[in-house]
């Protein structure tokens, strides 16, 4: 019975419409989960794995015999030899009882057990237990100090929040500007795809600003003017800035003057200022040099240093040390008010804590050993030795691409990467076209069919429309190198040969 005065009808009318179920597919899921894309880890580097187990199945019918992985920034994976005196300390956190072992003195410096057991005192239950959900205060403290030492300026450990990896940082704040779609975020193209795939997933729009290849890479604030006044004349809201430097893939260094426009321009809009700094030990040009926003920022004055909100990210991956799978990074909030802060404290919550190793490699990373220490010369010669074979490499590869006929390539300044712009014979653009593809894309998954090598095609990081790049790591051993840019050049030369052909010759 009926215990109102409504009628039945009337209820019906007010109900809402009885939704039948949907089983689980790529059509009900998250639409923007869907749209995401990562082509660093796309259908050219799903297919090398594909290669990889063939080859490790000792199939024949492949015209190579080795797959080198340089479609993505994981050194060890192709040989890169990890810092010792990190891997000691890790050792002996993950195990302490070998710090009690009679050869404990033999195998390990004085400065690695006296590390080990500082870190051990002061976290309780060791690397086992959850940690504070913004990371171990001691291990905040000490990258806290290396932040301050680089800088030149105070680092207060409460603004830190140590994370798994750099990516994590970039998802928090993504989850917490963006509310909607009509809120933006200024990313660099080419830019590393986290970005556009995180904006994506959590429903904001990306704002691009095309950085100057002409003019190694660098951004201009005319550019950034017109697309911000142009996303506000349509009604949407401008949140954040976004900049990788030393680049990904672009591998450009920004000087001074550019980085202190850049924060004014955020002052001016109002703006965050996300700062992907994870590249800042990978600088090779002659006359660059890695200079944080952060110190820029605190140098400027306090006209700027007390008000642009700042995001600086770093991350255990990357530079001389390359520890991708130990999963460590940090992110420093500088200009954020306390409430805010406070719901990014919240959000880090909700993954309880980063991996406790990772946090401890990234407090290795940021206070390694010091001169005087017993094991500085062994670190320092490790360090120095990577750096410059990185050196080399970068060279090396940038002479083999501007050797190939319709190829440029600026200098690698810093990272790891190298992003040659190609001329690509019609002939080719139309038959990737037939594919629904860039000829980028077809070029690389060409190249990987008939060279094992990996890469990725210059649309997957965005660039101007008209032009097309292949982005490469520098990070094949020496040992191997000289065959990667032999193979590369012999391929391009037979490519081109090939669709110029098929075209007439032109």
């Amino acid at each position: 019975m009926l215990h109102s005065s409504a009628s039945a009808e009337q209820l019906c009318l007010a109900s809402p419409v009885r939704r039948e179920p949907e089983p689980v597919s790529v059509k009900t899921i998250n639409h923007d989960v869907v749209a995401a894309e990562y082509a660093v880890r796309g259908a050219i580097a799903i297919k090398s794995t594909a290669y990889q187990e063939q080859l490790k199945e000792g199939k024949d019918g492949l015209p190579f015999d080795k797959v080198y992985q340089c479609n993505i920034g994981n050194p060890q994976i192709l040989g890169q030899k990890p810092i010792s005196f990190f891997r000691q300390v890790l050792s002996l956190c993950e195990y302490p009882e070998l710090m009690e072992h009679p050869a404990a003195a033999d195998i390990y410096p004085p400065d690695a057990i006296a590390r080990a057991k500082e870190y051990l005192d002061n976290i309780p239950g060791g690397v086992g237990a959850y940690s504070e959900s913004k990371g171990a205060v001691i291990l905040r403290q000490h990258v806290a100090k290396g932040i301050a030492e680089r800088d030149g300026h105070p680092c207060n450990f409460e603004d830190l929040w140590l994370t798994d990896g750099a990516s994590p940082g970039v998802h928090y704040m993504m989850k917490t500007l963006l509310r909607n779609e009509q809120d933006c975020i200024l990313c660099p193209i080419p830019q590393y795809p986290l970005y556009s795939a995180t904006i994506k997933l959590y429903g904001g729009t990306l704002l691009p600003y095309f950085l100057e290849e002409g003019r190694d890479w660098q951004a201009t604030v005319a550019h950034l003017q017109e697309q911000v006044d142009t996303a506000r004349s349509q009604g949407k809201q401008v949140r954040a800035l976004v900049v990788i430097n030393p680049g990904n893939p672009t591998g450009q260094v920004l000087d001074w003057e550019n980085q202190e426009l850049l924060i004014k321009f955020c002052k001016q809009e109002q703006l965050v200022l996300l700062a992907d700094e994870v590249y800042q030990t990978n600088i090779y040009a002659a006359g660059r040099e890695f200079l944080s926003f952060k110190k820029v920022l605190m140098e400027m004055g306090p006209e700027y240093s007390g008000h642009v909100p700042l995001v600086s990210m770093n991350s255990i991956s990357k530079g001389y040390f390359g520890e991708c799978g130990r999963r460590g990074g940090y992110f420093e909030l500088v200009n954020f008010p306390q409430d805010v802060k406070d719901q990014l404290y919240k959000v880090a919550s909700i993954s309880l804590c980063p991996n406790v190793s990772g946090q401890i490699c990234m407090a290795l990373i940021m206070n390694p050993p010091q001169p005087g220490d017993p094991s500085h010369e062994l670190f320092a010669k490790e360090r120095d030795g990577i750096l410059e074979s990185l050196k080399r490499r970068a060279e090396l590869v940038v002479d083999t691409f501007r050797s190939m006929e319709g190829v440029s390539c600026n200098e690698v300044e810093g990272s790891m990467y190298a992003f040659p712009r190609l001329t690509v014979p019609p002939a080719a653009v139309k038959a990737a076209a037939n594919q629904g593809k860039p000829a980028d894309f077809l070029y690389c998954m060409e190249l990987l069919d008939q060279t094992g090598i990996v890469t990725v095609p210059g649309s997957g990081f965005g660039q101007e429309p008209g032009t097309f790049h292949v982005r490469t790591t520098i990070l094949p051993p020496e040992a191997d190198m000289a065959q990667v840019v032999q193979k590369f050049s012999e391929f391009h030369e037979s490519f081109m040969r090939r669709y110029k052909g098929e075209n007439g010759g032109s």
